[in-house]
């Protein structure tokens, strides 16, 4: 396991190191907006699976990634108005936008699923690296299932246990601060649901929506 500090290569280098091991279906374990998370090509199901196994996560639960804008996110799912007007309008890297995916799409986290689950980060590491990509990453969080996140690489190590030998890469930016998880909005139906409140009130994306209407 390659491990890089981020405060002694810089967001470049370690984002482009990064975008290397993603396109060679590797693993990385990275800091996000809210938690460290763990990324893998999000389109390719060897990828994919080795995040279910890391984890020990059930297959069936999806997995969200991040996009480096909504153009990425566009190549494989609809996007709607009312998509465009709250990632236009609510902060970014803390709402988690699930949309319905197109249908040809079916690889990755697409595989048997018919939505995509996707937020733009507001964070220069994680846009770098999925501009490099050229492709969405994958951001569930770097935790055992069943297990609340940790915010330092030590203890994140610690508590997936023999897992991490599927881990490639480490990008370490220290103890990240205490914040809350991403909004999740569902906006792949009839009627906006959130799913999860989080980073972002849900008054917040019920204003912005009626303030349009």
């Amino acid at each position: 396991m390659e491990q890089v500090r981020l405060k002694e290569v810089g967001n470049e280098a370690a984002a482009l190191r990064a975008a290397e091991v993603l396109r060679a279906g590797g693993v990385v374990l990275y800091p996000t907006d809210t938690l460290y998370g763990l990324g893998a090509d999000a389109l390719s199901d060897e990828a994919v699976r080795k995040i279910y196994s890391i984890k020990g996560r059930e297959e069936e639960k999806p997995i969200h990634a991040i996009v480096s804008g909504l153009d990425m996110a566009a190549r494989y799912a609809e996007i709607s108005d009312d998509v465009r007007l709250l990632a236009e309008r609510l902060p970014q890297g803390q709402v988690t936008y699930i949309v319905r995916k197109k249908p040809e799409c079916k690889t990755g986290i697409l595989n048997g699923i018919g939505t995509l689950g996707f937020r733009i980060p507001n964070n220069e590491l994680c846009a770098l690296m999925t501009q490099a990509v050229g492709k969405p990453v994958t951001a569930t969080s770097a935790n055992r299932s069943g297990k609340l996140p940790e915010r330092s690489i030590g203890k994140i190590l610690a508590q997936l246990g023999g897992n991490v030998e599927g881990i490639d890469l480490v990008v370490d930016a220290g103890e990240l601060p205490e914040r809350r998880p991403s909004t999740v909005v569902d906006l792949s139906g009839i009627e906006p649901v959130i799913v999860r409140e989080g980073a972002v009130s849900a008054s917040e994306i019920w204003n912005a929506l009626r303030d349009e209407q």
